[in-house]
């Protein structure tokens, strides 16, 4: 039982001996200021009114009665109005870190899985071009996101849903035949909505060179098969250098090739929650909370591109998941009202509410104080590959993660690429190797350190007391983030952690130290080493063990 199950079970019991009914559940949780003691609890407050006694009087019944042996508790005070501050015993406190190096790389992983299936679709780029920085953010978002869901027991399938249709790809296949016919001696047309990158260029070249029968890029739909085919490839070389992978990619074209928007489009008119209007098809979106009904087959016989997107995530459920997650763009947050009504009309017993959005802004890229707009290849847009040849993958990663997905990220790529303890990742990075160094420093076989018969109640300073707190959080932490689908609470707490250990190093000794206190900061040591691995393996960040 961990100290904060016991001091629950200890607070429980004496709830009940003051007069509580048996089902009292108290709620811990940290005090704002450390100097408070170790928990808090407000159960006092919430007694009162039952018990028919001031809050601040139950709280002095509660320490009264409290077993302070049995909750590991040093000691218990009441503050304010009935808030009960806990210091626990420095000995129960520490020895928690036993989990810890038992568990190893499971620490912060549930014990066992759910049983339920979840996909999480993320990045879902058009064919069109090399990734940017905002389809990157939406990479480590939604890999993030997917780890967090597998350590908390989901079964997770991460799938890339390419909108490999319609207008764009129509306008990429042109741009690619303008080039063509460039080679050929002919004026270079771009079309209007086309694509002017030097990739263009370079897909030309390759279709020619496999095409040489046309080489003017007549064949205008083997020219498309082409273009969307080698883009597929250059994401998928994008993907690869930011280390992301995914288990399924699903094709936007074979909805339509396999009939399924024309049958989503007939099961919602079969539905009831359609309407024609001037030679349109309407969805009464507006029964579903949407602010007005939305056109669904436009006059001219073609689907807006909602219709599609309802009819892709039919077959989600019809695949079996209990649970679908989008990581997209704040762009796309006049979608989710619509794809949404779209489900619920068709009544096929999915979850309302779904899928769930998660939006995220998108990515400024400075460099020496200026904006950065253009690459090289892509020509308008910063790709994420421009991002990791100059900084690293871990520095980008990091980054796209260290702020909430709805705000807004500027990225600096000086602070990103300093080695100093200015840029976040490399300082947590560095508590890592330090705590490797106290091992390989003093020739200590870190496998055999185990927790057995060490002196827990050694490790009694204050900067050894905020470090074993803040290991021992990290379960509840990741399971709150996993909640919450906010992975920057991981890069915080990496952050903050790191600071714990980096004060910890510098002021206390580990080797050449009494045998009790060495063999107990070993023990920390690891438990640290171990806890910042795991949280930096959740954000698909190395944990270098020399820097």
């Amino acid at each position: 039982m961990s100290a904060v199950d016991r001091l629950r079970a200890a607070l429980v019991h004496a709830a009940v001996a003051v007069g509580a009914p048996a089902d009292v559940a108290p709620a811990l949780e940290r005090p704002r200021d450390p100097s408070h003691g170790d928990w808090a609890t407000n159960v006092a407050m919430t007694l009162a009114k039952p018990l028919g006694r001031k809050p601040r009087e139950v709280a002095d019944a509660l320490v009264a009665a409290l077993d302070l042996a049995a909750a590991g508790v040093a000691e218990a005070s009441v503050a304010g109005p009935g808030f009960i501050n806990f210091r626990l015993d420095t000995g129960d406190l520490a020895a928690g870190l036993a989990r810890i190096l038992e568990a190893g790389e499971g620490w912060g992983r549930a014990d066992a899985p759910l049983g339920r299936t979840v996909v999480v679709e993320f990045v879902s780029a058009n064919p069109t071009g090399p990734l940017h920085v905002g389809h990157g953010r939406q990479a480590a978002l939604g890999d993030a996101i997917s780890a967090l869901l597998t350590a908390q027991g989901w079964d997770v399938t991460r799938e890339f849903y390419y909108n490999d249709a319609g207008v764009q790809i129509a306008n990429l296949a042109r741009s690619v035949q303008a080039r063509l016919r460039e080679r050929a001696g002919l004026p270079l047309e771009i079309p209007e909505g086309g694509y002017h990158g030097a990739y263009i260029a370079e897909i030309a070249e390759r279709y020619a060179a496999e095409h040489s029968a046309d080489a003017r890029g007549d064949d205008l739909e083997q020219v498309r098969t082409v273009a969307v085919r080698e883009l597929r490839k250059e994401q998928d070389l994008d993907l690869r250098a930011f280390g992301v992978r995914f288990d399924v990619y699903y094709l936007e074209s074979s909805l339509y090739t396999d009939g399924r928007v024309e049958r989503t489009v007939a099961d919602l008119v079969a539905a009831g929650y359609t309407f024609e209007d001037d030679g349109a098809l309407y969805l009464r979106t507006t029964a579903f909370g949407d602010d007005k009904d939305r056109v669904m087959r436009k006059r001219d016989g073609t689907f807006t591109y909602f219709v599609p997107d309802v009819a892709y995530h039919v077959t989600k459920f019809a695949r079996g998941f209990s649970r679908a997650i989008n990581v997209q763009g704040a762009d796309h947050h006049g979608t989710t009202a619509r794809v949404r009504a779209g489900l619920q009309a068709l009544g096929v017993g999915i979850p309302v509410g779904s899928p769930e959005y998660v939006l995220h802004q998108m990515v400024t890229v400075v460099r020496g104080g200026d904006e950065v707009k253009i690459s090289k290849r892509a020509g308008s847009y910063v790709t994420v590959r421009d991002l990791i040849d100059e900084v690293g993958r871990d520095a980008v990663r990091y980054f796209f993660l260290m702020r909430k997905g709805d705000s807004q990220l500027v990225f600096d790529v000086d602070l990103a690429r300093a080695q100093s303890e200015e840029n976040p990742v490399y300082y947590i990075q560095m508590a890592h190797a330090r705590l490797c160094g106290i091992f390989r420093v003093g020739e200590v076989d870190a496998s055999r350190v185990t927790g057995d018969g060490v002196s827990w109640a050694v490790l009694d300073t204050p900067e050894e007391r905020a470090l074993v707190k803040a290991l021992l959080d990290w379960p509840a932490l990741v399971a709150g983030a996993a909640d919450a689908l906010e992975p920057h609470r991981v890069a915080n707490w990496l952050l903050e952690t790191a600071r714990l250990v980096h004060t910890w190093y510098h002021k206390h000794h580990v080797l050449g130290e009494a045998p009790a206190v060495m063999d107990a900061r070993l023990a920390l040591a690891k438990a640290a080493r171990i806890t910042l691995a795991n949280g930096l393996a959740l954000l698909g960040i190395s944990a270098p063990e020399r820097m």
